[in-house]
């Protein structure tokens, strides 16, 4: 004889039916029973334990999903969700730092890497004559295997003119760029929307996947270096930052 769990009545049912399997759920990732990486009950599974339809078992992992907590792949199952890594906005982080200082795996591969002609938006990022030559690499960084971030890099050959005859199997472009030209100003701008199909590809995501964008513009001596962007999965990283403010200047 099979038992089934039911949920509580609810007045205004069936809107409070999905949030308490949400709830549910919740209750199984936070008690441990089931880590990251881990598959949880199925959809099946859990309409015959709580007592409610399919439909509702659906919407409340739909937004588990949305919200990062869970991870579903089709004709597979529903996993817990990887916990997302945070990378500062205040400076210039390297990934792989960030990703062995936890102590996962890192990796890299770079699928581009050439010289080209400017399009418009990366002549006005970097302050150069339109049609100017720039350099062009493109980088994706793993963690554990997995893609968390696409570097789509552009640099002005001016200031680093031996930029792409550097072996970036052993050294990162962000990396050799650190070491030789001092970043005197750094611009931040974060974005959040859908990738392009190629950038959904290179990360391994969805199409319809939400992504943050970190947006970089470097300069040194007033001449811009390099406009960078880097693509993150919204469900496998975050951007954020702790800083102690300067209390001699107005606070909003």
């Amino acid at each position: 004889m099979s038992t089934r769990l039911s949920l509580p009545a609810a007045r205004d049912a069936p809107a409070a039916r999905y949030e308490q399997v949400k709830h549910h759920i919740r209750q199984i990732i936070d008690s441990g029973a089931r880590q990251a990486g881990e598959r949880l009950p199925s959809e099946l599974d859990l309409v015959a334990t709580l007592g409610v339809s399919r439909m509702t078992v659906n919407r409340a992992l739909r937004e588990l999903t949305d919200e990062g907590l869970v991870t579903r792949i089709s004709g597979v199952g529903t996993f817990v969700a990887q916990t997302k890594p945070q990378s500062t906005l205040l400076m210039i982080a390297h990934i792989g730092d960030e990703i062995r200082s936890r102590g996962h795996e890192y990796r890299y591969d770079t699928v581009l890497s050439q010289r080209e002609t400017a399009s418009v938006m990366v002549s006005n990022a970097l302050g150069l004559a339109p049609g100017a030559s720039v350099f062009h690499v493109i980088c994706v960084h793993r963690e554990n295997g997995l893609p968390v971030q696409l570097e789509d890099r552009y640099v002005n050959p001016a200031i680093a003119p031996a930029f792409l005859q550097q072996d970036f199997a052993a050294t990162r472009p962000s990396e050799y760029l650190f070491e030789i030209v001092p970043a005197h100003d750094v611009e931040h701008v974060v974005d959040a929307g859908l990738p392009t199909r190629a950038e959904a590809d290179l990360l391994e995501i969805r199409p319809e996947e939400p992504c943050l964008t970190l947006m970089r513009r470097t300069w040194t001596s007033g001449v811009a270096v390099t406009f960078a962007r880097f693509v993150h999965p919204g469900s496998r990283y975050r951007l954020g930052c702790r800083f102690t403010p300067d209390l001699s200047q107005r606070q909003g």
